[in-house]
C-alpha cells in the first residue's frame, strides 16, 4: 500500500550561469506536501534569464498509438511483450573493459548513477523488446563513422531495412549503413557523395537550389515502393532509377528516406556477437526506489554489500565476476526471468509520461553536454541534426588522454548509441558509508531536472509523488517529468531516455554558445 504521508525534497540552490564553474549551494530544507498533493517545491534554481527556460504548458502530446511502448511513445513489433514486466539490469561502466556495453540501445530508459570513487553505473530498464545480437547488413560504401555537422540547409535522413516488405518504415526497423548516396545539381552534375552511417543516416549541406538524390542499392536488395504512405514513414526513391524527384530546396528537408527490401537474407553466422547483455555488476541502494516505480519488475544484479543487499528486491542474482568488466547475462535468461515475473491477472501498465514529436516552446540552445564526473570518467552528449537525437560519447579513462571522448556503440550491434532525451536529474545524495550512497528517489519526492531534446535544454521537474490514479489502483507508475507547475506532464521526444542522476549542488554551466558543462559535485563524506 502507498504511504499516506507525502514528503518531498527541497534541494540545494544551483546556479546555472554563463561563467564556468559557478556554484553556490544553499541550505537544504525538507517540506511536507501531505496537505496539498499539488504543492510546488521551493525554487531550487537561480538561472540567468529564467524566462529562457520556463515553458508554458501548451504543446499537445502526440496521440497515443495502438500497441505503443509507454516508455518510448513508439509502437512495438510484438505487443505481447508489453504484458511482461520490465527487467532492470545493473550494468557496469568501470573498469573500461566493460565498454562498449551490450544491450543499452534496446533499453527505453537508462539511469546513470554515481557509485563513489569517481565512477558511475547504469541501471537499464528493458521493456517491450528484448535485446538481440546483430551483424548489420551494409551497402557497398564504407560505413560513415563521423557525426554529421550542419553548415547550411540539410538534405537527408535515413536508408532503412524494410524487413516485412510493406514499404512502410516501422519504428523497430533498423537503418542500413554503408549505402552510397550521390547528390546532383539542376544540370545533372554530380556535386557531392556520402555514405550512410551505422544507423543508416546520411546528409548533405546545400545552398538553396534544385537537386536530385541517388541511392546505390546493394546486391540482393530492391527498393521499397515509392510514396506508399505518410511522408515520414514511406520511401522517396523511384525503384527503377534509385533517384528521388527533383527537389526545389528553399529550406532543410530531413525526411528523404529510402527503404530497401532484402531478397535473400543469409542465415545467422558465428560472426554474430554473443547473445548476452552487460557486463552486470553489483546492486546499489537507489535501485530499490527505481524498482518500486516499475511494479513487478525483475531487478538483476551481481550481489551487493551487506548493508545494501538487505534492502534490495531479490529477483535474480548473477555471478560477481569482474573479469572483462562483469558478468554477461544470457538474453534467453532475460526472457525466462521476464515471463517468471509476470503475476497472474496482473496488468502491466507503465503509462506515466507524455510524448510529442514537436519540440516544446522555450528552452535554450544546446548542441553539446560535457559530463565531468571525475578526471578519468568523462562523457558527452552531442546533438546530431540528422538523427535529431543525442550521440553518446565516452572517454577511455586513460591518464594520457583525460577528457578525450569518442562516439560509443552497442556491443550487440556495433551501431552508434543515441538517445532522443537526455535528462539531468538533481536528487539528494546521502552517504551511508564511504562507498555507499542513498539517493532520494523514493515515493513522494519532487526535484529539479534539465531535459535535453531537439537541440534545446529545458528546465523541468521530476516527481515520484503518487497521482490520484496510482492511489485508486494501489499501484505505482514510473517517475514523471513535469512542467514547473509540478502538475502538467512535460512532453518527451518519442524514443529512448537517458537519465543522469546528480547531486543538487552540481553546476551546469554554458562554456560557449550551446555548449554546456556538467561538473559533478561529490557528496561530502563519499570516497
Amino acid at each position: 500500500m502507498f504511504r499516506s504521508t507525502k514528503f518531498f525534497q527541497a534541494t540545494c540552490i544551483i546556479f546555472i550561469a554563463l561563467l564556468l564553474g559557478s556554484c553556490n549551494p544553499g541550505d537544504v530544507a525538507a517540506t511536507d506536501v501531505s496537505a496539498s498533493p499539488t504543492a510546488s517545491a521551493p525554487e531550487t534554481f537561480v538561472v540567468e534569464a529564467l524566462t529562457r527556460l520556463a515553458v508554458t504548458p501548451t504543446v499537445e502530446p502526440t496521440p497515443r498509438p495502438k500497441d505503443y511502448n509507454p516508455l518510448t511513445g513508439l509502437p512495438v513489433a510484438d505487443p505481447s511483450l508489453l504484458k511482461l514486466p520490465a527487467l532492470l539490469v545493473s550494468i557496469s561502466h568501470f573498469p573500461v573493459e566493460a565498454r562498449p556495453q551490450a544491450g543499452l540501445s534496446f533499453a527505453p530508459y537508462v539511469f546513470e548513477i554515481y557509485i563513489t570513487e569517481g565512477a558511475t553505473r547504469f541501471l537499464a530498464a528493458f521493456y517491450g523488446q528484448f535485446p538481440a545480437p546483430e551483424v548489420p547488413i551494409v551497402g557497398d560504401c564504407e560505413v560513415r563513422r563521423e557525426r554529421f555537422t550542419q553548415t547550411d540547409l540539410i538534405l537527408g535522413n535515413q536508408v532503412w531495412l524494410d524487413s516485412n516488405a510493406n514499404s512502410t518504415h516501422e519504428a523497430w526497423e533498423n537503418g542500413i549503413g554503408g549505402v552510397c548516396v550521390n547528390l546532383y545539381d539542376s544540370t545533372g552534375a554530380l556535386i557531392q557523395q556520402t555514405a550512410t552511417d551505422s544507423n543508416g543516416y546520411y546528409g548533405f549541406n546545400v545552398e538553396p537550389g534544385n537537386y536530385t538524390l541517388e541511392f546505390l542499392k546493394p546486391e540482393e536488395m530492391d527498393f521499397a515502393q515509392k510514396n506508399a504512405g505518410e511522408e515520414k514513414t514511406d520511401s522517396d526513391v523511384d525503384p527503377a532509377t534509385g533517384r528521388t524527384d527533383a527537389l526545389d530546396v528553399t529550406a532543410s528537408i530531413r525526411d528523404l528516406d529510402a527503404g530497401l527490401i532484402p531478397l535473400n537474407i543469409p542465415p545467422p553466422t558465428s560472426a554474430l556477437p554473443p547473445a548476452k547483455v552487460g557486463p552486470v555488476r553489483s546492486g546499489r541502494m537507489v535501485y530499490r526506489h527505481i524498482a518500486a516505480f516499475f511494479p513487478d519488475s525483475c531487478l538483476i544484479y551481481a550481489f551487493a554489500s551487506p548493508e545494501v543487499l538487505e534492502h534490495l528486491p531479490k529477483c535474480a542474482f548473477v555471478d560477481h565476476d569482474v573479469q572483462g568488466g562483469g558478468y554477461m547475462l544470457e538474453i534467453s535468461e532475460m526472457m525466462r526471468l521476464a515471463k517468471a515475473s509476470k503475476k497472474p491477472k496482473q496488468t502491466v501498465d507503465y503509462t506515466s509520461n507524455v510524448y510529442s514529436t514537436d519540440p516544446p516552446e522555450g528552452g535554450v540552445d544546446a548542441s553539446r553536454l560535457h559530463v565531468y564526473i571525475a578526471w578519468l570518467n568523462q562523457s558527452a552528449w552531442v546533438y546530431e541534426p540528422l538523427y535529431q537525437s543525442w550521440w553518446r560519447y565516452v572517454d577511455d579513462a586513460d591518464q594520457g588522454t583525460p577528457g578525450v571522448v569518442h562516439p560509443e556503440v552497442d556491443r550487440l550491434t556495433g551501431r552508434q548509441l543515441h538517445f532522443e532525451n537526455v535528462i539531468v536529474l538533481f536528487a539528494r545524495h546521502e552517504v551511508i558509508s564511504p562507498t555507499n550512497l542513498e539517493i532520494r528517489m523514493e515515493q513522494d519526492w519532487l526535484g529539479d531536472a534539465l531535459l535535453f531534446r531537439d537541440g534545446k535544454m529545458y528546465k523541468i521537474r521530476w516527481s515520484t509523488v503518487a497521482t490520484d490514479e496510482e492511489f485508486k489502483a494501489d499501484r505505482r507508475k514510473p517517475i514523471q517529468f513535469l512542467h514547473l507547475d509540478d502538475k502538467t506532464p512535460f512532453p518527451l521526444k518519442p524514443g529512448k531516455t537517458w537519465i543522469l542522476v546528480v547531486t543538487p549542488e552540481t553546476p551546469v554551466t554554458e562554456k560557449s554558445a550551446g555548449e554546456w558543462l556538467l561538473n559533478f559535485f561529490q557528496p561530502p563524506g563519499a570516497k
